[in-house]
């Protein structure tokens, strides 16, 4: 089966990759946009050719001859965007707009004319804002960000490519996903790098809100189990994690794994960011047999392990 990624050099797309590389083959796509430096990005896409599976296409799908590269696969997984809830107010608004939602479009319309077997969007829990309790796919969706409105618009593109113009699509909502490769802004990265380089870490807001951490290899595991399933088509799913902990209580369990104290600088609360997020994923676990098994002791274990390597400490 051949297989298109976009977003292939990224933090979840690159992870996605290998392990489709397993069993098809598979056509990467990244423009290299974002805050992850380019080199890492490349060091990643280097891996990845190693593989004889493996496709290298750089370049940015606003100009990218989409027709003639979809028409080439049978399922696209889409993660390529423009990712960050804090950056996305402003002038950078444009970004937004033109790599979460043009491109999409610009994607979607290649997939009218040459009809893949499945369409698979990834999307955020961004979307839903600020709600109380586990939220299920139901929930209306309200974003407090551009960003998680940028990522709804998209949602709903998909929907109207689908009822229209037949294409299989399906959509998937990460939950704060962390792990090795992920984005330096993220707040698991930045938090361990600060601590390793004894850096006051910085805290948006009291660090009592709490998220549904979800580990990169489950993440991966609900988003591969989409494929070749016939009862995802036309459906939304949402991934979460094995737990949820609040910021404070990442830290520190983070100091005891590090063997530091925290110098903790708590700021304003970040605009857009909901106090808290906690995914209901039984429909993902009825349809997807979608299990998360990492323990977020044993997922920052990795990405502290991770974080050492990548800057020498």
């Amino acid at each position: 089966m051949n297989i298109l990624v976009t977003g292939a050099a990224g933090f979840i797309g690159s992870h996605v990759c290998e392990a489709l590389l397993q069993h098809h083959h598979v056509i990467g796509i990244d423009c290299f946009i974002g805050p992850t430096p380019k080199k890492w990005k490349e060091k990643t896409i280097d891996t990845l050719k190693k593989h004889d599976r493996f496709t290298w296409i750089e370049g940015d799908l606003l100009s990218l001859p989409l027709d003639n590269i979809v028409k080439r696969v049978d399922v696209i997984y889409h993660l390529a965007g423009m990712p960050g809830v804090r950056t996305s107010w402003g002038t950078s608004f444009d970004l937004y707009t033109t790599h979460n939602i043009l491109a999409t479009q610009r994607l979607l319309e290649a997939c009218k004319q040459h009809r893949p077997k499945q369409f698979i969007y990834t999307s955020t829990s961004s979307v839903y804002g600020e709600k109380h309790g586990r939220v299920h796919e139901q929930t209306t969706p309200t974003p407090l960000s551009p960003y998680g409105i940028t990522k709804l618009a998209s949602e709903h593109l998909c929907h109207v490519y689908g009822s229209e113009f037949g294409v299989p699509i399906t959509i998937l909502r990460y939950f704060t996903v962390y792990g090795p490769r992920q984005r330096p802004d993220m707040a698991f990265h930045r938090f361990i790098r600060q601590m390793l380089f004894d850096e006051p870490i910085t805290i948006f807001g009291d660090g009592t809100q709490t998220r549904d951490f979800t580990y990169i290899s489950d993440c991966v595991d609900g988003t591969l189990a989409v494929l070749g399933n016939d009862k995802a088509i036309g459906e939304t799913f949402n991934i979460g994690g094995k737990e949820r902990a609040s910021i404070n209580d990442v830290i520190a369990t983070l100091e005891e794994m590090i063997g530091k104290r925290a110098n903790k600088q708590y700021m304003n609360q970040a605009i857009g960011e909901p106090k808290h997020t906690w995914a209901d994923i039984s429909k993902a676990e009825r349809i997807l047999s979608y299990a998360p098994n990492v323990s977020l002791q044993e997922g920052l274990r990795r990405e502290v392990e991770y974080i050492r390597s990548l800057y020498g400490r």
